[in-house]
């Protein structure tokens, strides 16, 4: 595989806004059919979009936080589901960027600027709680490591040429394994049945006995024994997801008003677009959406100041304005989703036109972590001064 290399943020926007315009056109087939995006994916790959975070000295673009929030913005303003395909992906690169030895980094950021796609197996199904991994990666006595274990909502597996997993070791410390996609006792089952978000294909990852050679195992607890943006991260990318949804519904809503509504009988005006009681709740809906956009902006600034300067209180900071832009864009993906029917009408309803995958895509992703930890965070650190915890999903 050949991809194109991303020179700078500027060309890295040019491209996601190029790519949101060719996916937008068919992404209501491929949610109602659920075609997955095999296509659309090879067009990503091949964009150099996938390497615009590997650093500059590896040739990589290493665009600012600020940019990539924009590109998944707009992604998920055309589809959500190809959208949070690569989120994984990006985390997994941050990964090694955090952790991984020279060789390790050499290796896999050229499998990156080469257009590799890393999916994820991260998440387990039946433990007590998201955190309780139990996953093993057992160390032979050559040095390569054996890896068993089963993992559900493993967005990007299918689609993936690595997939990295989650997993602990025999010191009960959590590492990241890369492992190739046909590798020995590794299944990637398409059993993802969400109402939204339809062709991530977020499956099952069956691991059985696989061998893992001692150089694709990254020690990822050591990211969280000092301040660390892995959490900032990849709820800035989620929460770019979700403004990318809202400002959607909002396009396709305006659009529908304009070229399908007909104006209520009261109104006494010619057009839908003219009636005064819609034009005031199209405004309530923008600036819900601005102002998602705008804490986006501001958490993804939060972010690219701590990455230039690391510390326990910038990455706080940068914790903290995540945490409010996610809870914000969770709950106006899901607000104006809904809203997308009441300014349209009736006919919007019919399932034919398909409206109804903002609803499912929002409601489905927001449920990925709940937002009221975010605000209770938020409250304890404005009240008490209280540091949010070093975690994933902070």
């Amino acid at each position: 595989m050949t991809a194109h290399v991303i020179a700078d943020d500027a060309e890295a926007l040019a491209v996601a806004a190029g790519l949101a315009e060719a996916f937008r056109t068919e992404a209501p087939i491929r949610d109602a059919e659920r075609r997955l995006p095999y296509a659309e994916l090879e067009q990503l790959s091949a964009s150099g979009l996938l390497g615009v975070t590997v650093p500059a000295d590896h040739g990589g673009a290493d665009v600012r936080q600020e940019t990539l929030a924009e590109v998944f913005r707009l992604l998920a303003s055309a589809d959500a589901s190809l959208a949070q395909i690569p989120q994984n992906h990006f985390v997994y690169v941050n990964v090694l960027c955090r952790q991984g030895t020279p060789e390790q980094r050499k290796f896999f950021f050229g499998e990156v600027l080469a257009g590799r796609r890393f999916g994820n197996a991260q998440s387990e199904a039946g433990t007590r709680h998201v955190q309780d991994i139990r996953t093993r990666l057992l160390s032979l006595p050559d040095g390569s490591h054996e890896l068993t274990g089963v993992k559900h909502y493993s967005t990007g597996a299918l689609f993936a040429d690595w997939i990295p997993v989650l997993a602990r070791a025999e010191d009960d410390n959590l590492y990241v394994a890369y492992v190739p996609r046909d590798a020995d006792g590794l299944t990637v089952v398409d059993d993802w049945d969400g109402m939204g978000q339809r062709t991530t294909a977020s499956g099952t990852v069956r691991l059985d006995a696989v061998i893992v050679p001692a150089d694709r195992v990254v020690p990822h607890h050591l990211t969280f024994q000092g301040p660390q943006l892995h959490g900032a991260v990849a709820q800035l990318l989620h929460a770019a997801i979700d403004a990318g949804i809202a400002g959607g519904a909002l396009a396709e809503a305006a659009e529908f008003v304009r070229t399908k509504s007909r104006p209520w009988f009261e109104s006494g005006v010619d057009t839908a677009a003219e009636d005064p009681l819609l034009i005031q709740r199209f405004g309530e809906l923008d600036l819900q959406v601005r102002a998602s956009e705008a804490l986006l902006g501001v958490a993804a600034r939060a972010v690219d100041a701590a990455r230039d300067e690391l510390t326990d209180a910038s990455a706080a900071e940068a914790s903290l304005a995540v945490a409010a832009a996610k809870a914000h864009t969770t709950a106006t993906a899901v607000l104006v989703a809904d809203a997308l029917f009441e300014v349209s009408g009736t006919r919007a309803a019919l399932d034919s036109l398909n409206l109804h995958r903002y609803w499912r895509d929002a409601r489905t992703h927001t449920l990925h972590d709940p937002a009221r930890w975010k605000i209770q965070h938020l409250g304890r650190h404005v009240l008490n001064g209280t540091r949010p915890p070093r975690h994933g999903l902070l």
